[in-house]
């Protein structure tokens, strides 16, 4: 199994959960990013924070798909904020901007969940 070489810090903001992305994310990164899921504990809302992102793969878009499903089990929204114009890109090209709220500021993505 690959190495995680991306952490995922949770905040919690009201009823949302902010996890701050820091590295690469890639299928490694799985345990780490599911860890940090399941910590952010009753919220409505998961925001990620790619200010940090070093780099994504598709197998680190794979578990996007994967964080969204489980989000969407619990009835919570998964938002976004902090990608590059790169990463934007990828995010229209396989539609998870479609599924995903992205935003520029995590105020903006706060204010998108009612939790600001």
């Amino acid at each position: 199994m690959a190495e995680a070489t991306a952490t995922f810090d949770v905040r919690r903001k009201g009823t949302a959960g902010v996890v701050d992305i820091q590295g690469d994310v890639t299928a490694g990164s799985e345990e780490v990013l599911m860890n940090a899921y399941e910590s952010t504990g009753d919220i409505t809302a998961v925001i990620l924070n790619f200010t940090g992102l070093s780099y994504m793969n598709s197998g680190g878009i794979g578990l996007l798909v994967t964080l969204l499903v489980r989000a969407r089990r619990r009835s919570q929204r998964l938002l976004a904020y902090g990608l590059s114009e790169h990463y934007r890109q990828i995010f229209e090209l396989t539609r998870l901007d479609e599924a995903i709220g992205i935003h520029d500021t995590e105020q903006d993505a706060l204010a998108a969940t009612g939790a600001a």
